[in-house]
């Protein structure tokens, strides 16, 4: 009987195009350890993803609804015995070697659960991947700053140091592309299913960090992401789901009783700032 890899490539497919098979594609180069891949399929279109199942061999899970990203990472994991979860997104291209050194780095870390890879954009961007986690003050003010000042000391700080350089323990990575061990992944109970969309991977850092698990930023590993592939048609509906999300994960964070006016006031500035996003939008400004 042929042994199974100990790596799952899961990606979480939403009506894509032609960045599905470029994404697949890199991944040849990136990857010298034998793997699977696995894509659950929250979209209609399926042309792209009928491709991938033909071409590169990938196990197709279709529910037939939207499971939003954490759910459909968590059912793709389901049944998987090896050691690693890759979770990449559709619209991510690794550069050569990139997973290699991911996998590599994970034996200096025997507590590691999640190693991230230096993300750039498709213009040569830094995209913060590694970040602090967002609380009230710095939260606040990345929130409300980070569009029109992105240089402000509150995004500063959130966002933190994700230059080049030696790996290092983080709070949480970007669930873009992250290398997560099964391990803890199964040990945690996986991505927290309340969020349909963002800070999924902001709680799954917490989550981890309460197991007393690491996130490890790992900035000899590259990857280039083309963000919002997925949502650009429609952005509105991203907004309103970006800013649930963020009310989700602060009124878990402020979740005593004493605490309530601090939730009441967190959800009022937020619903705030995403009628303020969504105008933007209208306007023709992109937001996230």
């Amino acid at each position: 009987m042929e042994k199974s890899p100990s790596l799952r490539v899961i990606a979480v497919a939403f009506n894509p195009g032609d960045e599905l098979e470029a994404m697949l594609v890199s991944l040849a180069e990136a990857c010298s350890e034998p793997y699977e891949i696995v894509i659950c399929d929250n979209g209609t279109q399926s042309e792209a993803v009928d491709d991938a199942q033909a071409r590169f061999g990938a196990r197709i899970i279709r529910p037939g609804r939207n499971l939003g990203y954490g759910r459909a990472v968590n059912l793709a994991a389901e049944g998987f015995q090896g050691q690693w979860l890759l979770i990449v997104n559709p619209d991510v291209v690794f550069k050569p070697g990139c997973v290699d050194t991911l996998v590599a780095e994970t034996a200096f870390w025997p507590r590691g659960a999640a190693f991230g890879p230096r993300i750039l954009t498709v213009d040569g961007e830094l995209y913060p991947s590694a970040r602090r986690f967002p609380a009230l003050v710095s939260g606040a003010g990345h929130a409300m700053l980070g569009n029109i000042w992105p240089g402000n000391p509150f995004t500063r700080r959130y966002r933190g140091e994700n230059r080049a350089g030696h790996s290092r323990r983080t709070d949480w990575l970007s669930g873009a592309c992250v290398l997560v061990r099964r391990e803890a992944f199964r040990e945690i109970g996986g991505f927290d299913e309340r969020y349909f969309m963002f800070f999924e991977d902001t709680q799954l850092g917490r989550d981890f960090r309460t197991a007393r698990w690491r996130s490890v930023y790992v900035p000899n590993a590259v990857a280039v992401h083309d963000q919002g592939t997925s949502w650009r048609e429609r952005p509105e509906e991203m907004i309103r789901a970006h800013h649930e999300s963020a009310i989700a994960y602060m009124e878990g964070i402020y979740s005593k009783r004493w605490q309530a006016p601090v939730r009441w006031a967190v959800r009022g500035a937020l619903h705030l700032r995403e009628r303020i996003e969504v105008r933007l939008v209208r306007g023709g400004v992109t937001t996230i």
